[in-house]
């Protein structure tokens, strides 16, 4: 068998896996309708109020902040890009976006990120369909494109990763402050043994990359003149990130990252360094078993924070703004769900001390019962949150004074 068709074998045994766990109610329960009128719930902190900002969206997956007050939503399965303004989910989607590859559970498109000096162009991770030594699959590719009006226009991939994506593999973007385009590529799974691909510097997935706009590589990537290692790597030793965000006050990256059952982790990224999945982890295979008995090493970086059981965290943002003044400072990570049972997704509150150590969690909105996709502080200052289902929704969180 070639090493394609041995991927693809891989990628059907992780969708049907994941459609199998995602319909066994192993404990807690299936989602409720998302609310459509604002709700008032009780926190550590005092009363805060849930507003339903745009009902109807449909496993919604990033979103981005426009000049003009419009919010940009990408939908994953459905490969479209959604306009909420003035309040309003427009019924037309953006026509332009790239043909996703949507003939697997979980792919399609993925996260979306605004030019920091011009807002008009957009960038998209998406999956690609693609064949490789004469089979059908996909991988995960970048595009960017220039919104005018509401059409996307002048489409083109930008950077295509090599190689056959398992079916699962998340993508989150992030613009660094010196202009350069981070971008998480995910698909390093044990199960099925693609998990050495985060260790291979000759692969792109596992890994962090990072792009000069154009999407070649950055000039000053630590790997560049590594001809072992594909220059785009900025971190490697990963498995599944979805989520990127800087400290307000260290200006460090942080990233999500999802394990298999137990041993997700938020990390702080530095340049070059290595993560250690899967050679160093403290989670549990699906199966059960022990991924590897070498939870850390001294010469892989550790987790600045990590969940057993598993919380599948997702996007994550740093509160900065006026409106929850005891809020300041705290990490927010959204949850699909925790331990693999249905209903409990939710919103985490981190909060840190001045060492940056960790001093208490608080999960929120799980009144909703909700997968959360994403997080992000609107330019307004509230909190903006992404539901991931069918029926999915946006929301704003408000204090109630």
């Amino acid at each position: 068998m070639t090493q394609a068709r041995r991927l693809l074998a891989i990628g059907l045994s992780l969708a049907l896996l994941g459609e199998a766990a995602s319909a066994q109610a192993i404990g807690g329960i299936a989602a409720p309708p998302p609310p459509t009128e604002p709700v008032v719930f009780d926190t550590d902190k005092g009363q805060i109020r849930v507003v339903p900002v745009a009902n109807g969206l449909s496993h919604p997956w990033g979103m981005a902040f426009r000049d003009n007050g419009d919010i940009l939503i990408t939908e994953r399965n459905a490969g479209t890009l959604r306009v909420i303004r003035d309040g309003e989910l427009l019924a037309q989607d953006i026509p332009g976006v790239p043909e996703v590859f949507e003939r697997r559970p979980r792919a399609g498109l993925m996260d979306i990120a605004l030019h920091p000096n011009d807002d008009r162009i957009v960038f998209l991770t998406y999956s690609k369909a693609i064949e490789l030594d004469g089979v059908e699959g996909m991988t995960v590719a970048l595009a960017r494109g220039l919104l005018d009006g509401d059409a996307l226009t002048d489409v083109r991939d930008i950077f295509v990763a090599d190689g056959l994506d398992t079916g699962v593999a998340a993508s989150a973007l992030l613009f660094m402050p010196d202009g350069t385009l981070m971008m998480s590529v995910g698909g390093a799974y044990v199960f099925g043994g693609t998990g050495e691909l985060a260790q291979d510097p000759s692969s792109h997935f596992g890994k962090l990359l990072r792009f000069n706009t154009d999407g070649t590589p950055a000039a000053d990537n630590p790997f560049l003149d590594d001809a072992d290692y594909r220059p785009e790597i900025y971190t490697l030793g990963h498995r599944n990130q979805m989520g990127l965000a800087f400290h307000p006050d260290t200006g460090e990256l942080w990233a999500t990252e999802n394990g298999p059952q137990g041993g997700d982790e938020v990390n702080i990224i530095r340049a070059g360094a290595n993560y250690g999945w899967p050679l160093a982890s403290y989670s549990r295979g699906y199966n059960g078993s022990w991924i590897t008995e070498t939870p850390w090493r001294g010469d892989f970086e550790s987790a600045m924070t990590l969940w057993w059981p598993s919380v599948a965290p997702t996007g994550l943002a740093f509160y900065t703004g006026d409106h929850f003044p005891d809020w300041q400072g705290n990490l927010f990570v959204g949850s699909l769900m925790v331990g693999r049972m249905l209903g409990t997704g939710h919103l985490e509150r981190i909060v840190f001390n001045a060492r940056g150590e960790e001093l208490g969690r608080e999960m929120l909105l799980t009144e909703l019962h909700q997968r959360i996709r994403d997080v992000q502080q609107g330019p307004d200052g509230y909190l903006y949150v992404l539901t991931d289902a069918e029926d999915a929704v946006l929301l704003r969180i408000e204090p109630v004074s």
